[in-house]
């Protein structure tokens, strides 16, 4: 076995059958809905559930409603992403970034937060997503959508994922089982009130997780080490032309690279989830990541983020934000909005040894 091929996940036969069964389908458009509880494997089976449809079709749109690890962004985002080319050229061990679509920066990485917020969020991508890429015309081809959900299934959680099904109606659902039945969904169309007329294509699958019985179980994944390396991916994007491959290194390069001046009067400022008063808020925003938001860019009274940001340092004299960013320049320009969250830098960036940290600035080291 080649090095590649080691990168790349186990997908059993029943996976592949499951797969190929949406990709052929004669529905249209093909909509597939994938989930289960938590570490069952559904980010593996989406991906590569969009790696067999691409061989059909030549884009596939993917709606990631999973805050916590979301596939192509950093925690915290719901976000429409279009795929255009095989994801097997990219190692399937480390995050892969992609520019969405469109997105919303939900600040946190649960949804348990403000339930309400994030199903219009959810609501919104989808309605995104039918209106410029369901719709079939001369100039454009309707898209298969790959839709990955939380692996939060209880509770609300389960409120949350059965009103997902009944606004975005699937053409398929495809829901991942474990070994541990009570922490699986219901069985059967589960979302379903008996009244509906609705059908879906239901395709039930076993995690490809197996114990020393053959059996499926359900594996402890580190989430908050998947975010922090999500978040790490995110922003070694700022540096180009240089190889890094240390945490250490990264830190670094970071220090050094130069960041956006922003005027705080060119800004508003919204807290996400939380109240600030007016007096701490250059407080709250000293080293934290912030969503890059443009508020003339709207979408169903919905402003875009179009990315992250870490304020680094703040200069409260001249009422300046030191902000660094892989967003480009030109799109920077528009960011007219500031979306601070709960999602905070991963403490590698912060803890280097002999070096004070860049996203320090001096009172906030001082009171330290």
């Amino acid at each position: 076995m080649s090095e590649e091929e080691k990168k790349l996940p186990f997908i059993p036969e029943e996976w592949s059958d499951a797969a190929s069964s949406v990709s052929c389908s004669s529905l249209q458009p093909v909509i597939a809905l994938v989930c289960g509880p938590k570490n069952s494997g559904k980010s593996t089976f989406s991906r590569n559930l969009v790696e067999v449809l691409l061989q059909r079709y030549k884009r596939v749109a993917y709606l990631d409603t999973d805050v916590g690890q979301p596939e192509f962004t950093a925690p915290g985002f719901l976000s429409l992403t279009v795929v255009d080319k095989s994801i097997l050229e990219s190692d399937w061990t480390v995050p892969c970034v992609k520019t969405p679509e469109r997105c919303f920066f939900y600040g946190d990485v649960s949804s348990k937060r403000d339930p309400k917020a994030y199903l219009r969020y959810v609501y919104t991508l989808f309605d995104y997503y039918q209106l410029y890429f369901c719709k079939s015309s001369e100039n454009k081809t309707e898209l298969p959508l790959v839709i990955n959900t939380p692996g939060w299934v209880k509770g609300i959680g389960y409120d949350l994922l059965v009103d997902i099904l009944r606004y975005v109606s699937p053409s398929h659902v495809v829901k991942i089982n474990i070994s541990a039945y009570n922490k699986n969904l219901p069985a059967g169309l589960f979302w379903l009130d008996g009244n509906d007329d609705e059908t879906a294509h239901l395709i039930e699958i076993q995690s490809a997780y197996k114990d020393r019985y053959n059996r499926s179980v359900l594996i402890h994944k580190d989430g908050h080490l998947m975010r922090d390396m999500r978040i790490i991916a995110y922003f070694k994007q700022c540096i180009k032309g240089k190889e890094v491959n240390t945490i250490k290194e990264l830190t670094h390069e970071l220090a050094s690279h130069t960041p956006y001046e922003v005027p705080v009067s060119s800004l508003t400022i919204n807290h996400l989830h939380c109240q600030i008063p007016s007096t701490e808020v250059y407080y709250s925003l000293n080293a934290s990541i912030v969503g890059l938001g443009v508020s003339n860019d709207v979408f169903e009274d919905l402003p875009s983020c179009v990315g992250l940001g870490i304020v680094r340092g703040i200069d409260t004299e001249r009422g300046i934000l030191y902000v660094i960013t892989p967003v480009p320049e030109n799109v920077v320009e528009k960011v007219d909005l500031l979306l601070q969250g709960y999602i905070q830098i991963p403490t590698c960036l912060l803890e280097v040894k002999d070096y004070r940290s860049p996203y320090l600035s001096a009172n906030v080291l001082a009171s330290t």
